[in-house]
């Protein structure tokens, strides 16, 4: 039998004083796994820059911004994302990762042409970050090919102990083993001109969920494509479109990008949410996610052992004094700005 560790790594372990929701006769139904990252990793930054625009074919504002995005060298780790958001607006995101937060201070001030001038008629911008402590986020993966945060890790762990249940993200917080992680305060804006700053609540959540079917082939690509992929889009839609009713600000369903700008099979939902707990609600009892669960449950009991589909997630919750909420020349209904009245 092969032996299965925390997803907690030793360093990282304290006195339990909250609940685990994994009952003590509990075992995995299959492997998973998490991202591990040396001790001497103290926070991480992941940090979103997205160029927004309402024609199909990027204006030349938007066109230059990325291509100065894309030759700024830095980062542990980069990858770009496109999707259309829910007033229609054609959206790039270039995604970065770093494991020393004065690093991309240092990257930001060199590179932050962002907020340095007017709005644009043609495109908005903005810039969302989190900074948190390895205490503060959890990874998982159902493979050994890593994803996001974890491209940054030194490795991943072997088969880990918490996942396959109902509230296994918050039992891989390490944080989440003596704090309950409840949302404080409320949202704020601030505006200067043509930017406006949103200071969201404390403990607000981030879900990076993504799935890949590139090494799929025949009956098991159509079963995704056909009966999976589906559902999974009307419970990003529902997020998009409805989710302040579950305590989701923002969600967006990105399809990634090759290096040459032509789509992969890689797709991953981004949302931003009041708590972990209004996550682990919707996850539990919404009929959306129900949905999600059970196509993905028959998906994977019908190809067993020889499924392709890969799966990962990155969970994070964050101080108010971790995140950077900014927008320039965005509609309203942009990321964060959605939660300010």
């Amino acid at each position: 039998m092969t032996s299965v560790e925390s997803a907690i790594p030793a360093h990282l372990r304290a006195d339990r004083t909250r609940p685990t929701r994994k009952s003590a006769a509990f075992r995995p139904p299959y492997p998973s796994f998490s991202a591990r990252f040396a001790p001497s990793v103290r926070q991480v930054v992941m940090a979103y820059f997205g160029v927004q625009h309402a024609s199909e074919t990027p204006p030349p504002v938007a066109e230059k911004a990325l291509a100065r995005l894309a030759g700024a060298a830095g980062s542990a780790h980069r990858e770009r994302a496109r999707y259309v958001d829910e007033a229609g607006y054609h959206t790039t995101v270039e995604i970065r990762y770093w494991t020393d937060p004065a690093e991309f201070s240092a990257w930001l001030a060199d590179h932050d042409f962002w907020t340095a001038g007017p709005a644009s008629p043609d495109a908005g911008f903005f810039l969302e970050v989190v900074q948190p402590t390895v205490r503060r986020f959890e990874t998982l993966f159902s493979n050994d090919r890593r994803e996001g945060i974890g491209v940054a890790a030194a490795g991943l762990s072997g088969e880990i102990q918490e996942h396959g249940y109902w509230g296994g993200a918050r039992d891989r917080l390490p944080l989440a083993q003596t704090d309950p992680l409840d949302a404080a305060g409320t949202v704020s804006a601030g505006f200067s001109g043509d930017l406006v700053t949103v200071v969201p609540n404390g403990n607000l959540c981030l879900i990076r969920s993504g799935q890949e079917w590139t090494e799929t082939d025949g009956d098991e690509r159509r079963m995704y494509l056909a009966e999976v992929e589906p559902v999974l889009r009307a419970g990003m839609d529902f997020l998009r479109d409805d989710g302040r009713s579950v305590g989701c600000y923002a969600n967006r369903y990105l399809r990634v990008l090759a290096e040459d700008g032509g789509e992969t099979d890689k797709t991953f939902g981004l949302s931003w949410w009041r708590s972990l707990e209004d996550l682990e609600t919707w996850a539990e009892s919404h009929p959306t996610h129900v949905a999600i669960f059970r196509a993905a449950l028959k998906y994977l009991s019908t190809m067993g052992p020889a499924a392709r589909l890969r799966l990962y997630h990155e969970v994070t919750v964050a101080e108010q004094g971790q995140t950077r909420f900014e927008y320039l020349g965005c509609h309203p209904g942009t990321g964060l700005l959605r939660a300010v009245a």
